[in-house]
C-alpha cells in the first residue's frame, strides 16, 4: 500500500507512463480538494484564493518532482528558480500555513508515486484538523473581550473601575496604558471575560458614567500571534 507505483529499482526514474501520470494527477487533485474543504470547514474565513491554491499546489509540486525525475542538474535549476519566488500577499494564519505545507507534502508523495502514503497522510491530517476544530482546541472563552477606556488625565485609574468589573467581568487584566489627545487623556486597555454577554451595554453605560462619558470601546480580543 505504501510502495511507489513507479519502477524505482534504480536511483533515477527513467520513464513515467501516461497511465501513471494520470493516476498521480487525479489523486493530487482529489486530495487537494479534500485539504481545501477541511481548511474551509475548520477556518471559515479562508478566501477563495487560498482554497484554490490548496487544490492546485499538490498537482504543481507533483509535476515538478516528475520533471526533476532524479536529475541532479534539473533539481538544482528548479531550486534556483524557486529561490526567486516571493509571496506578495498578506501572511496567512497558522491553519492556512499548515494546509499549504500539507498540500506540498501530498504533491511530493504523488510525484514520487507513493499514492498510498499521500492518501493516508491526507486522511490523518484531515481527521486531526476536524477534531481540533470540533473541540475548539486553544480557542478563547466566548466571553473574551478587549475593553478600551478613555479617561481624563486627572482621574486615578488604579482601582476606579474595580466595583464595576466585579459585577460584570471576571479575570480583568490591565494590558496597556497610554496617553492620548496631546497627553490630556489616558487610554486604558483591558483584557476581560464577560460573566454574561447580554450585559455588554450595562457594562459600557456604567463605565461612561465613571469616565465622564468619554469613549469606551468593547471588541473581541485581538489575536496578535495568529499570523505566521
Amino acid at each position: 500500500m505504501f510502495q511507489s507505483i513507479f519502477n524505482n529499482s534504480t536511483a533515477v526514474l527513467t520513464s513515467i507512463s501516461d497511465k501513471q501520470m494520470l493516476i498521480c494527477t487525479a489523486v493530487s487533485l482529489l486530495l487537494g480538494v479534500v485539504i481545501a474543504v477541511v481548511t474551509k470547514v475548520t477556518n471559515g474565513h479562508s478566501s477563495k484564493s487560498i482554497l484554490t491554491t490548496l487544490i492546485l499546489i499538490p498537482v504543481i509540486v507533483q509535476l515538478i518532482i516528475m520533471m526533476v525525475n532524479g536529475n541532479l542538474g534539473v533539481g538544482v535549476s528548479v531550486m534556483g528558480a524557486f529561490s526567486l519566488v516571493r509571496f506578495r500577499s498578506v501572511p496567512g494564519n497558522g491553519k492556512e500555513i499548515v494546509s499549504i505545507f500539507s498540500a506540498m507534502a501530498i504533491g511530493l508523495a504523488t510525484g514520487t508515486g507513493y499514492i498510498g502514503v499521500a492518501v493516508a497522510a491526507t486522511a490523518v491530517i484531515s481527521i486531526v484538523l476536524l477534531i481540533l476544530g470540533f473541540i475548539r482546541f486553544g480557542e478563547d472563552d466566548k466571553g473574551a473581550r478587549q475593553l478600551k477606556i478613555i479617561i481624563p488625565e486627572d482621574l486615578d485609574f488604579t482601582e476606579i473601575f474595580d466595583d464595576i468589573f466585579e459585577k460584570y467581568v471576571k479575570q480583568p487584566e490591565l494590558e496597556k496604558v497610554k496617553t492620548t489627545n496631546m497627553g490630556s487623556m489616558f487610554e486604558l486597555t483591558y483584557n476581560i471575560i464577560l460573566k454574561d454577554a447580554k450585559n455588554e451595554k450595562k457594562l459600557i453605560d456604567e463605565i461612561r458614567c465613571r469616565n465622564g462619558n468619554l469613549t469606551v470601546t468593547l471588541s473581541h480580543r485581538e489575536h496578535t500571534g495568529m499570523e505566521l
